[in-house]
């Protein structure tokens, strides 16, 4: 028996919804950057009107999973992003090198 190539992203898209809500769910707290790491206080901070949008490395607890988030501001160093898993969205601030571009897909 086939499988239906037709509507294979959607039902791969779902699954990736669940397992993120897992891991969300199960493996530790969302991680983010510290003060000290962030040095906010010494590096001046750019806060975008229209977030970007972006992949990026998050930790839960132990365990890295890249997700599809916004860049809402952002240093030389970190940036400051946002993405929803479920029901819950989440903020947190990562390093530069932990996020790349995304395309917007139109409708």
């Amino acid at each position: 028996m086939g499988s239906n190539k037709r509507y294979a992203d959607y039902y791969d898209g779902l699954m990736d919804a669940r397992i993120l809500d897992r891991i969300a769910a199960t493996a530790g707290p969302l991680q983010s950057l510290t003060p000290a790491e962030l040095e906010l206080d010494q590096l001046p901070v750019t806060v975008d009107p229209h977030p970007r949008p972006v992949h990026a490395w998050v930790r839960f607890g132990p365990t890295a999973v890249r997700v599809d988030a916004e860049a809402c501001r952002w240093t030389d160093r970190a940036v400051g992003i946002s993405f929803t898993i479920g029901e819950h969205e989440y903020h947190a601030w990562v390093w530069s090198s932990a996020v790349t571009p995304r395309e917007e897909r139109s409708s």
